[in-house]
């Protein structure tokens, strides 16, 4: 689901689609990760100095399990190493998402 847009590399897609890959925004706040995996995002963001404003779509079928195993796969792959993002982690966040 995530290649669509960030691509297999996760180096995003131009001024469209931010990067994964040596993300700030990503690596510096899992719970807010945990949550836009989950219910999406509009709105403008900064990442890694650049702005994007495309929506991130809501990925609402995803279970907890599936959003922890997401959030650890992408921010563990391509040079990021922020460990592992359990379940009972997610599933708190989830409850706490604005």
């Amino acid at each position: 689901i995530c290649a669509n847009c960030h691509q297999k590399t996760g180096t995003g897609l131009g001024e469209l689609f931010p990067p994964l890959a040596g993300s700030d925004y990503l690596l510096s706040d899992l719970k807010r990760a945990a949550c836009i995996i989950k219910n999406g995002q509009n709105g403008e963001i900064v990442v890694n100095g650049k702005t994007y404003n495309q929506m991130m779509p809501a990925n609402t079928q995803l279970t907890p399990l599936e959003v922890a195993e997401v959030l650890t796969y992408i921010s563990n792959s391509w040079g990021n190493d922020a460990g592992l993002t359990g379940v009972k982690e997610v599933e708190k966040w989830l409850n706490e998402c604005n």
